[in-house]
């Protein structure tokens, strides 16, 4: 879809067009779907996160700016309301205590290929919640420490440190794996 289209449809929804709204729902739908579900890992909560998250944009669609995409501006509600989900199931999303840690050189590392996505996937799942949710943003959602550190509250010291220990944890997990395979 062509920005001027869109741009249409986002008018159309401040304007509380129920057409605007479910074209804009149906061209993000199923990527806002596999966002909330990287947190929540059940289809039918995660496909309720993902309505409630629609329907906060849509309440909330005047604080659009246009500064960023709008899949960008949306993927931000969805991870919010997954991650307020997780709080109120009383998941553990606390911040490690700032500290001054030692981080090694962010070198990329490679897996064998030999381990599937979907092994790779259940190693995160794996990890300790407060390493998993930074490990997922910045993995696998792509936002640098400076974007995590506010979705999560936290500061950019705690998201650089968790990113180590989760990488680290992932790493022997995604070793243990392969050595099980």
């Amino acid at each position: 879809m062509d920005k001027n289209n869109q741009a249409h449809l986002i008018e159309g929804c401040r304007n509380n067009d129920s057409l605007s709204q479910m074209q804009l729902y149906d061209l993000y739908c199923k990527a806002m779907f596999n966002t909330a579900y990287n947190f929540i890992k059940d289809d039918d909560i995660a496909q309720d996160v993902m309505q409630e998250a629609f329907i906060k944009a849509f309440k909330k669609i005047d604080s659009y700016t246009g500064e960023a995409s709008f899949g960008a501006w949306l993927k931000r509600i969805v991870i919010n309301q997954s991650l307020d989900w997780l709080k109120k199931k009383k998941i553990e999303t606390v911040e490690l205590k700032d500290e001054v840690t030692y981080l090694p050189n962010d070198d990329p590392w490679e897996v064998e290929s030999e381990i599937s996505m979907a092994a790779i996937y259940k190693c995160i799942e794996a990890l300790p919640q407060k390493c998993k949710n930074v490990v997922k943003l910045y993995l696998l959602e792509g936002y640098d420490h400076q974007e995590v550190a506010q979705i999560l509250q936290i500061s950019e010291v705690s998201s650089r440190s968790q990113l180590s220990r989760g990488k680290s944890k992932l790493k022997e997990l995604l070793i243990h794996e392969n050595y099980e395979s």
